[in-house]
């Protein structure tokens, strides 16, 4: 592995092209650890600063990650989100049968909180005003790959099982349908690219600097009144967003006719 000095790309940069092909042809494989920053800068031949900026660079694309005390590592597999929250409802849910298999959610707390601002607007009321909110991870083998909470209405779930900090047997939304006496008829899904919370840069490993995606999804019951307002975050580098959709065909043109004008 060598770099170009007269060439106009910056070593750093060089050394980071030479990183991703030879992590895409399998020399790495997810997990392995690379060789350490001074073993790299004597293999390129430079400053060990240039090959810190190439580590750096490959995080925030999420293709490297460092453990503290450990090393630099090759990251797992990007996640892919084909479908969104659609996943989680009826006959869509064989997707996240099929995540199963790789991700696993973890619940973390259930208890009344503060709405923060995006919550208490799709709710319609003031911010701050306490919900219930039950907080999950979803994990691979070797790092966290989301963030996220449902939030409901105090008065719509006290004393019911959405407060026992317990995972059920089947998705939220059926549990909660039950206990509510409510079904989901319709949701929306808001995507925004941001950078992390401080505790969302920790918990995702990545840097600060590094964009996440977030999805605000509000499900609404026949009515059109918020029944759920959940929340997810991941790291944008390691996340891609597939939607798969039929293309309506085109609506034949009727013929008008002699003597007729089409305006």
């Amino acid at each position: 592995m060598t770099i170009n000095p007269g060439a106009a790309e910056f070593p750093h940069r060089q050394i980071a092209s030479q990183l991703r092909e030879r992590i895409r042809r399998g020399d790495w494989q997810p997990g392995e650890r690379l060789p350490s920053i001074p073993a790299m800068a004597e293999m390129f031949g430079v400053a060990k600063q240039t090959v810190q900026r190439t580590v750096d660079q490959l995080r925030v694309e999420g293709i490297l990650i460092t453990k503290p005390g450990s090393g630099t590592y090759v990251r797992g597999t990007r996640r892919r989100l084909n479908r969104l929250s659609r996943g989680r409802y009826g006959a869509h849910r064989g997707y996240h049968a099929d995540l199963a298999a790789r991700y696993r959610q973890q619940l973390v707390s259930v208890a009344r909180e503060p709405a923060p601002p995006e919550v208490a607007d799709a709710f319609g009321v003031r911010d701050g005003t306490e919900m219930l909110a039950r907080r999950h991870l979803v994990r691979t083998d070797d790092a966290t790959v989301e963030v996220g909470a449902s939030w409901f209405r105090v008065a719509d779930v006290s004393g019911t099982s959405l407060e026992r900090a317990e995972a059920f047997g089947r998705p939220l939304y059926q549990e909660a349908e039950d206990v509510l006496g409510k079904r989901y008829a319709s949701a929306t899904d808001t995507i925004s690219a941001r950078q992390p919370s401080r505790d969302e840069a920790e918990i995702l490993q990545i840097r600060p600097d590094t964009p996440v995606l977030h999805l605000l999804h509000v499900a609404f019951d026949e009515t059109r009144k918020p029944i759920e307002v959940a929340q997810a975050t991941w790291p944008g580098p390691m996340t891609t967003l597939t939607e798969e959709y039929r293309i309506p065909a085109p609506v034949p043109t009727p013929d008008p006719g002699p003597g007729l004008t089409l305006t």
